[in-house]
């Protein structure tokens, strides 16, 4: 039971997490776009699309895990939980294919599907 507490609060706060990070990428997307790792760009005033795109998607996750969190299932959480690592490791792929920092590809992006990886792994203990 223990290992499913604590898979639900890492899920938990993950979650929280990448609606924040959703939410920045919406109101303050050039800020956001340094922090994930790549510069944004501009076309007449506008910042590119994709930060508003990555900004829905994540918000979107967070609530997918909000949902699974609620139902009490953890197997279903985890299998989402592992489904999910999937979205940091192409962000930093996206982040290295676009000369970004290493530090932040793999200390960002590479750290949060850990966390992610792991964090399924104790919902299927």
């Amino acid at each position: 039971m223990l290992a499913t507490d604590i898979g639900y609060t890492l899920a938990g706060l993950t979650a929280v997490g990448i609606i924040v990070i959703g939410a920045r990428f919406l109101i303050a997307p050039t800020v956001a776009a340094a922090g994930f790792g790549i510069p944004a760009r501009h076309d007449g005033g506008n910042a590119d699309p994709y930060l508003s795109v990555k900004g829905v998607r994540d918000i979107a996750s967070g609530l997918i895990a909000v949902i699974l969190l609620t139902a009490q299932m953890p197997h279903v959480l985890g299998w989402f939980e592992l489904a999910a690592c999937t979205i940091p490791i192409g962000d930093a792929l996206i982040v290295l294919r676009h000369g970004g920092p290493k530090a932040t590809a793999y200390g960002v992006h590479g750290a949060t599907a850990v966390v992610l990886l792991a964090t399924a792994a104790l919902l299927f203990i």
